[in-house]
């Protein structure tokens, strides 16, 4: 039994990790756009950032199945050069990532608009670009809603389950996640011990997670903020 949590449980870490290595980029670059420009339908984009929130799961994973499954219009144009989707870990991290992208966009882009921008004014007056601009102000001020989207974008890829098993399946080994795993083992006359080491695991590593986010904060805030903490004897 050891062993199977122990390979559902570094599934899940892959699985979660997969889902941010795509979704932190894509939330960054879609928080920034949300803070700083405006444009026609811009509402409508925040709307259709923030819709796998709101929508139910299910409906979440079946729009990537009708997508990027075999049959999609994505999918089959993937097919071509042998890369598939449906049912297998890269789908799981696809549909966990998609339902987490809410999370990431929201702090991100509330940090962003948190950014003064008379600091910007006046780096454009020193002759700065906007790229030595974003470099010197905007993605350092910015870094705190990038940790915790990060945070919030894990834990729910974690703990997702609608999308992710009907678009990736629930399948042993392959994409079958802490979450998908206590489903199963609460379908066993037997699995009440197994359900209960799972869920005292999915605790652990968000607690862990959520701890290390706190931590890299108290680190990185004296940094972006020129403090320094005061010495205690």
């Amino acid at each position: 039994m050891s062993g199977d949590v122990l390979g559902i449980l570094v599934l899940s870490l892959k699985v979660s990790a997969g889902a941010l290595i795509w979704a932190l980029p894509l939330g960054y670059l879609l928080g920034f756009v949300l803070a700083r420009f405006e444009f026609r339908g811009k509402s409508l984009v925040s709307a259709l950032v923030m819709l796998p929130l709101v929508m139910p799961p299910v409906a979440t994973g079946l729009l990537l199945l009708y997508g990027f499954g075999p049959k999609g219009p994505i999918g089959w144009l993937l097919g071509l050069i042998g890369i598939r989707l449906a049912f297998t870990a890269a789908g799981a991290a696809l549909a966990a990532g998609l339902v987490a992208l809410p999370l990431i966009v929201r702090p991100i882009r509330l940090s962003l608009e948190a950014v003064d921008p008379a600091l910007e004014e006046a780096l454009a007056v020193a002759g700065h670009g906007p790229f030595r601009r974003f470099i010197m102000l905007a993605l350092p001020l910015s870094l705190p809603g990038v940790v915790a989207g990060a945070v919030l974008g894990f834990a729910k890829g974690l703990g997702e389950f609608g999308a992710t098993i009907t678009f990736a399946a629930n399948i042993p080994g392959e994409t079958q996640t802490l979450s998908l795993a206590i489903h199963s083992a609460l379908q066993r006359v037997d699995g009440g011990g197994l359900v209960l080491i799972l869920c005292l695991v999915s605790v652990a590593v968000s607690l862990i997670a959520v701890l290390g986010s706190e931590a890299l904060l108290r680190v990185m805030t004296p940094w972006l903020t020129g403090r320094q903490e005061p010495i205690r004897a």
